[in-house]
This record gives structure tokens, C-alpha cells and sequence, in this order.
């Protein structure tokens, strides 16, 4: 099953990714995880990702995908995967469908998050993750174990700087401007689903779940 999960910021997506692909053993491609990943093995595409990231330069699209498309060659990709956080606009879009063509690895669905705006800035202000990758928790609806560490390694939780309240109001906007013109760029190609994202996590799984 080849899937992208799409939603704005605070939407879940990422965690239920996390969660639908180990239940499934297919992985989440995170574009951020990959970049990291490849620049600390020092792979070729990782080398060329850190020269724009040291420049503070977002790397180019054809980067991202020739770095998604590598990790897709890996034995745990051959039942599929799920693809969270890219792609981020139109054009991202459309390149990828292209280079997934020549793959003949067409995607399967599309499951767009569908969220309340207040909802979403609750959720974005309470998140606190771990600095190592080991997941999130929230002040509220997810709380740790342990009061402000991470249930894996103990570290100290992040309150990421991006999550400010005052952050949160222009990332929404440019999910708005850049990346919700993709939900009809995939209703036309009749693989796209919408899963409401409010409520307790189990439940907003059940759904994902029904609609997969």
C-alpha cells in the first residue's frame, strides 16, 4: 500500500502514520528523517542535501524526490509505505507523480486530515517531543509517563520554537496557500479520502483504518 497522509500542522498525521505503518511493518518516509539520515551515513544525496542546509537553503525538489525514490528501494518498502510531511505544494505534487510513474509505483490513496483551526493551535501549543526522534506527547490528550520526559529515553521533552502560539497562525497560512490545493489535485485523480482528525487518537485511527 503506497499512501500519502496529508494535513496541516497539529492535524496527527504524523503520529497515525507512525502507527499505521508499524501496524502494517510498511515505513513512514519523513522527509525530514530522511535528509538527517542520509547526511549522518554521508550518502552522495546526503552530501548534497547538507550543502543547502548549511547554505539555509531549502534543498530542490528533484533532491527530495530522488532521495525519497533511493529509500523506496529498500527491502521494507516492497508492501509499500506512507509518505507524511511531502509533498508540500503543487508542484511538489506533480513531480512526484511523475518519477513514482516511472517507477510504476502508483499511490494507492491519499487520506486528507480535516480539523478545526481552534482545535489545531490547542493541539500545536500543548505538543512537546523528544530531541532524539523517539516521538511526541502532549500536555494534555498524550502526557508522558514521566512530567516532561520522553517515555523512551528519559530526555527532557522539546516545546518546539515553531509551536509558539504566534508561530503556529503563519504556518497555517502557508498550509493553506501551498499544500491544500493538493487535495483537489488528488480528488481529480479519485485516490483521495478525508478522515476527521478531532477526537481521541484510538477512534481517529479506527477511522483511518475503515477508510484504508
Amino acid at each position: 500500500m503506497r499512501v500519502i497522509f496529508l494535513g496541516p500542522p497539529g492535524s496527527g498525521k504524523g503520529t497515525q502514520a507512525r502507527r499505521f505503518g508499524e501496524a502494517r511493518s510498511i515505513p513512514q518516509l519523513s522527509t525530514g528523517d530522511l535528509f538527517r539520515s542520509a547526511i549522518k551515513e554521508g550518502s552522495p544525496l546526503g552530501l548534497k542535501a547538507k550543502k543547502y542546509m548549511d547554505a539555509g537553503e531549502l534543498a530542490p525538489d528533484e533532491l527530495v524526490i530522488e532521495l525519497i525514490l533511493e529509500r523506496m528501494k529498500l527491502p521494507d518498502c516492497e508492501e509499500g509505505f506512507i509518505l507524511d510531511g511531502f509533498p508540500r505544494t503543487l508542484g511538489q505534487a506533480k513531480a512526484l507523480d511523475k518519477a513514482l510513474a516511472a517507477q510504476n509505483l502508483p499511490l494507492d490513496r491519499v487520506l486528507a486530515f480535516e480539523i478545526d483551526t481552534a482545535k489545531l493551535v490547542e493541539r500545536l501549543v500543548g505538543r512537546r517531543i523528544c530531541p532524539f526522534g523517539h516521538g511526541e506527547w502532549h500536555i494534555r490528550f498524550n502526557p508522558p509517563r514521566r512530567e516532561g520526559r520522553c517515555d523512551v529515553c528519559g530526555e527532557a521533552l522539546v516545546h518546539r520554537e515553531d509551536d509558539q502560539e504566534e508561530k503556529i497562525v503563519t504556518r497555517l497560512e502557508a498550509y493553506r496557500r501551498d499544500t491544500e490545493p493538493l487535495i483537489q489535485f488528488y480528488e481529480e485523480r479519485s485516490i483521495l479520502s478525508t478522515v476527521q482528525a478531532d477526537g481521541d487518537m484510538g477512534e481517529i485511527a479506527r477511522r483511518i483504518d475503515a477508510l484504508l
